[in-house]
């Protein structure tokens, strides 16, 4: 796996939880798990400033996935989400749109929108998923045309944005249950995931596309525990449940931290966006791994980098930290991350640059680290749709990105959430699919209360 998030258009392939007051130290020295299995993860509450910061930046958030999607009921792209915004106007994203479904039941939850309009939007969008967006085998292409779910140009079948949207779709289903619940089903059990995988290495390909064939392999960890889930979850197209064994998992540590298994770059969205959905505390694969403790390890030692490297770049420090993929001054860049990365630790890059969305998509795993960020205190990142995807402060003026990000979005919404309630989580560990997954690939509860 080596993972590149294209630019806009012309992309080929993307780079790509602890209580509050006990356990915060212990955290930042990778603790393992905390706070009650299947509800929110702190007891304690945040200060009043934190506790605001979250408010404005979650209804920010999924104000993004309600105004920036296809509103048009009548048109073929309805309910898809665009890429970012204000930038690149018409593209749409196949992971922000499965960020954008699972966004339907958070606002519907919190009462930023009626219930019936989040179930007629989410109702609609798993239609077009479904039934008009450019497709092959079941799986959707990364980015399409958001009049009307084309394909945009340029753009590769991707197996991990289709796992996105299908997890945004089975979360609509639970909650909203119904003729929701039926289309996500259908959805879901359309992707014939077996073909999107290499039999000569049990691993999936990273991409595909009619002009070249596939591409790449997931080979080395990232992002992608959820697709192994999903896949041999399928009633109808299952996948082998050995896959998720399959791909390299290289551990090592960062200074005297715990270690970890790394990321090719370092980025610390891959150590969040299966989390996102499935709740792993508890849980144990097959050859003894505990992901969640694992992805608490990743942020505590990419904060640590920051600390690090604060006299080099007086962007970062113990209170600006989370570095992954993002724009910077000179356009998206997937490889920004912190040590270990590859199997030298040469492929990370920082450029002083910094996105919200890495501390704060690590909120379940490190409370007191996430919510001591300052970004309350810099006005100037606030905008529209919450904080700017990125800002530097190397650059002369500091930089502050004109634009957000989807996916960064959705990251920062569904974690504040699942750190303020759990309910991503508890929507998500309820459906069958995800269920027969889990215990298809070996996951085994380590606690008789998890999950419960």
């Amino acid at each position: 796996m080596r993972m590149l998030r294209t630019m806009p258009m012309l992309r080929m392939l993307r780079i790509k939880r602890a209580l509050l007051l006990l356990c915060a130290a212990a955290v930042l020295a990778g603790c393992a798990k905390s706070g009650e299995p299947s509800r929110a993860v702190a007891t304690g509450k945040p200060d009043a400033q934190a506790d605001e910061m979250l408010e404005r930046e979650s209804r920010a958030s999924f104000d993004f996935f309600w105004q920036e999607a296809n509103t048009d009921a009548g048109s073929a792209g309805y309910g898809l989400v665009a890429d970012r915004a204000p930038g690149n106007p018409g593209l749409a994203s196949v992971a922000s749109t499965g960020f954008g479904l699972t966004a339907l039941p958070i606002g519907a939850e919190r009462r930023w929108i009626g219930h019936d309009e989040a179930q007629d939007r989410a109702l609609g969008t798993i239609e077009t998923l479904l039934s008009r967006a450019a497709k092959e085998h079941g799986f959707l292409y990364h980015f399409l045309n958001q009049a009307d779910g084309t394909r945009a140009s340029g753009s590769e079948v991707s197996v991990i944005d289709t796992a996105i949207a299908v997890n945004g779709a089975l979360v609509a289903g639970v909650y909203f249950g119904g003729e929701v619940e039926a289309k996500a089903k259908q959805f879901a059990e359309q992707v014939e995931w077996p073909w999107f995988r290499d039999p000569a290495n049990n691993q999936f390909y990273m991409g595909y596309s009619p002009e070249a064939g596939f591409s790449g392999h997931w080979d080395f960890y990232a992002e992608q525990l959820m697709m192994y889930i999903l896949a041999a979850g399928s009633p109808t197209h299952p996948a082998d449940g050995e896959m998720f064994y399959a791909f390299q998992r290289d551990t090592r540590a960062y200074g005297d931290g715990e270690p970890f298994i790394h990321s090719w770059f370092g980025s610390l969205f891959t150590h969040q966006f299966s989390h996102a959905w499935f709740d792993f505390r508890g849980y144990e694969d097959r050859e003894g791994v505990d992901w969640w403790t694992n992805s608490v390890a990743a942020s505590a030692a990419s904060r640590q980098f920051a600390i690090d490297q604060s006299k080099a770049y007086r962007t970062l420090g113990p209170n600006a930290w989370g570095l992954t993929a993002s724009d910077s001054p000179d356009g998206y860049n997937g490889l920004f991350g912190s040590p270990p990365s590859s199997l030298d630790d040469a492929q990370h890059r920082t450029d002083g640059t910094l996105a919200p969305a890495g501390a704060l998509g690590s909120l379940p795993f490190t409370p007191e680290a996430s919510l001591a960020s300052h970004y309350m205190g810099k006005p100037a990142l606030w905008g529209k749709y919450g904080l700017a995807d990125a800002y530097n402060e190397e650059t002369d003026p500091a930089w502050v990105d004109p634009d957000v990000i989807g996916i960064d979005k959705g990251i920062t919404l569904l974690m504040i959430e699942n750190y303020r309630s759990g309910r991503v989580w508890d929507w998500y560990m309820k459906s069958e699919y995800v269920q027969a997954g889990a215990k298809a690939i070996g996951l085994a509860a380590t606690r008789r209360d998890s999950h419960d």
